[in-house]
């Protein structure tokens, strides 16, 4: 690792600095050296404090509230070490945002997922890592390598420590908040052991309001049992709470839940204290801030895989291989 580190560097954007310092801890290297400043008018402007001619660089960026600007400075950073003859530019984006319109549900809708990957790529990109796309088929949408990572191992794995005893004698059932997640909870539950049960919360979304939806019936018997909701976002977690006090009302004895991104924006944060949730699991690929911390809340650090990958994705070796 000592060799690889002389040709590798990871910058950090101002979007998550607490995970890049974690991921070249992992590493055994420093963080690069980089600066983020404003011009008078508020347009961002960056700075690369070292050189980068001949390197492989990794920048990570998670498109974390506020978004827009963390994009921007993203795109910034990409031209500055392609201006600067870095060899391979690899985003890491632990969080990949405007994943949710990944295709038109109705006439005159974008398709954000697409327009980031082609924004990515034109900016200079030449490699992306993410972690639980909203939707598989953006990998598709780049012309360019994708490693697409997944926290389910990670927060199977915990739930295989912390109920242990519910796993063992088949008392717990994993539950989909949507019909469309029902791959995910899947895999979740065969994390989990092979008689691990599935159940589907039925909901009905209103597209007249975002971030809405009205919960409708559970597929699966939740009666005696204790539950996890399991999805790979979190944003205003009406969708979780709601599904939660459904599958408490059907008789399951205690509900937690679990995702690889917490957004938890807008009402997110009094919804989830107020609910019947027990517990709710996230990851690190976006920073929980102080004021958003409960104690219902934990949060697991997924960045020691993402330094895993950064390693085998610049010794050239498989990180498919980490998956199986």
């Amino acid at each position: 690792m000592a060799d690889q580190a002389l040709s590798i560097k990871v910058f950090s954007g101002s979007a998550h600095k607490a995970f890049a310092d974690s991921v070249c801890m992992n590493l055994g290297i420093p963080v690069s050296a980089s600066k983020l400043f404003r011009f008078s008018d508020q347009e961002i402007g960056v700075s690369v404090e070292e050189s980068v001619r001949g390197t492989d660089v990794y920048i990570v960026q998670p498109t974390c509230e506020p978004a827009n600007e963390r994009l921007m400075e993203l795109f910034i950073m990409i031209d500055a070490l392609r201006r600067a003859s870095a060899y391979r530019i690899n985003v890491v984006m632990p969080y990949f945002g405007y994943a949710r319109q990944d295709r038109k549900t109705r006439a005159r809708e974008p398709i954000t997922a697409k327009l980031m990957a082609n924004l990515i790529q034109k900016a200079g990109a030449d490699r992306v890592i993410s972690a639980d796309l909203h939707a598989g088929q953006i990998q598709g949408f780049f012309d360019i390598p994708v490693d697409h990572l997944t926290g389910i191992p990670l927060l199977a794995s915990y739930f295989c420590n912390t109920l242990k005893n519910q796993v063992e004698e088949g008392n717990l059932i994993v539950v989909s908040p949507d019909i469309g997640g029902v791959a995910r909870a899947r895999k979740f539950a065969t994390q989990l052991g092979h008689n691990t049960e599935l159940a589907i919360v039925d909901k009905r979304r209103s597209h007249e309001i975002a971030n809405l939806c009205e919960v409708m019936e559970i597929i699966g018997d939740v009666k005696g049992k204790t539950a996890v909701l399991v999805d790979d976002i979190i944003d205003t977690a009406g969708t979780m709470c709601k599904a939660a006090a459904a599958i408490k009302e059907r008789g399951a004895t205690e509900v937690y839940a679990c995702a690889t991104h917490g957004v938890l924006s807008g009402p997110a944060i009094d919804r989830i204290r107020e609910s019947v949730l027990k517990e709710l699991i996230i990851t690190d690929t976006i920073p929980l801030p102080e004021e958003k911390k409960l104690d219902k809340i934990e949060v697991l650090s997924i960045a020691p895989l993402f330094a895993e990958v950064i390693r085998r994705v610049h010794s050239e070796e498989s990180v498919s291989i980490l998956f199986r």
